[in-house]
């Protein structure tokens, strides 16, 4: 059996690193909650692909490394501390234990204890005997799922709310419509331009980013 070269080890590397630098992004930032609701206020809006779905992950990524900037910076000043050697396999689990504390702040900043305690308590019917001891509702196995499912409540919570202004401009066209004998224009047609106009008048981007950013405020901040 060929043995692997170096540079192709190398290449496998690189290329799980970045999958689980993705998965990372996806499970423990501000990403689901921001990207589902621009999808669902597009959607709302009925402008189909428009803003592509490049641009709206874009907008996504960006406004997620803003949220997440003081936790990237806690994790890089302790993982650079002068007293990690990293010499030993014992001093990088001491390192990695240290760099994922200020990621494990953050997800309990905003975690549904609901969720948490859920997680917790079916260790005892999934997990071994053996790991469910140990498990505590502060560990990230614990955290980061409860963390995507309060994420995911929150978010379409949101779209929720943002979609009932545009169905109701949608129902007040058809009805207009269907009073005026004009049953065949398709509703869509003046609706979409409506929603665009009052979208635009109120600034409706920028609220809409402002309010997302702004939900993740700290507790006393």
């Amino acid at each position: 059996m060929t043995e692997l070269q170096p540079p192709i080890l190398a290449l496998l590397a690189v290329t799980a690193g970045l999958g689980l630098l993705v998965l990372v992004v996806v499970t423990t930032t501000a990403f689901v909650k921001v990207s589902v609701v621009l999808f669902l206020v597009r959607n709302a809006l009925g402008t189909q692909t428009i803003p592509p779905n490049i641009v709206l992950y874009a907008v996504a990524l960006i406004l997620t490394m803003f949220v997440s900037a003081p936790v990237v910076e806690q994790t890089y000043d302790r993982m650079t501390d002068p007293k990690l050697h990293y010499q030993t396999f014992d001093d990088w689990v001491s390192a990695a234990k240290s760099g994922t504390e200020p990621l494990r702040d953050h997800l309990k900043k905003f975690t549904n204890e609901e969720q948490r305690q859920f997680f917790l308590s079916s260790t005892e019917k999934v997990w071994p005997e053996e790991m469910r001891a140990k498990a505590t509702a502060d560990d990230l196995s614990i955290l980061v799922p409860s963390f995507l499912i309060s994420e995911l409540k929150r978010a379409f919570e949101i779209g929720f709310l943002l979609y009932l202004p545009f169905i109701a401009i949608d129902l007040i066209v058809t009805t207009i419509l269907m009073a005026m004998g004009m049953s065949m224009v398709s509703p869509t047609l003046i609706s979409v331009p409506f929603k665009l106009f009052v979208f635009v008048a109120i600034d409706g981007w920028s609220k809409l980013m402002h309010g997302l950013v702004l939900s993740y405020t700290i507790p006393g901040g």
